[in-house]
């Protein structure tokens, strides 16, 4: 029967392998040039908000997403602000490293 040690050097390995996997489904890339330009932004009329005092609820605007095959169209919704006064950083393509990033939308 395996030692302590050997058994959590396993668990170790399994989870840096789950880490690397996350890792790298988060960090999308588009595929090889030439690939399509983002489209433009769709025009989104935000609906009325959900109930609750003003400031609890915040537009978040509709965005495309790459899916490794074609962009999709990811509708904008309300979301609750990280805290009072925070402004929503919206996702986007950036180059870093000579390689596309995807940036996911974000709370500043």
């Amino acid at each position: 029967m395996p030692s302590l040690s050997a058994k959590l050097t396993r668990l170790g390995a399994v989870l840096l392998l789950l880490l690397a996997t996350v890792g790298t489904t988060l960090a999308q890339a588009p595929p090889p040039p030439p690939y399509p330009a983002v489209p433009t932004p769709q025009v989104e009329a935000p609906p009325p908000p959900p109930p609750g005092p003003p400031g609890v609820w915040v537009w978040r605007p509709g965005y495309w997403r790459w899916n490794g095959v074609q962009y999709i169209w990811i509708r904008g919704r309300y979301v609750h602000p990280a805290r009072p006064g925070a402004v929503w950083q919206p996702a986007h393509w950036a180059l870093r490293g000579g390689a596309w990033v995807w940036v996911p939308g974000h709370w500043r």
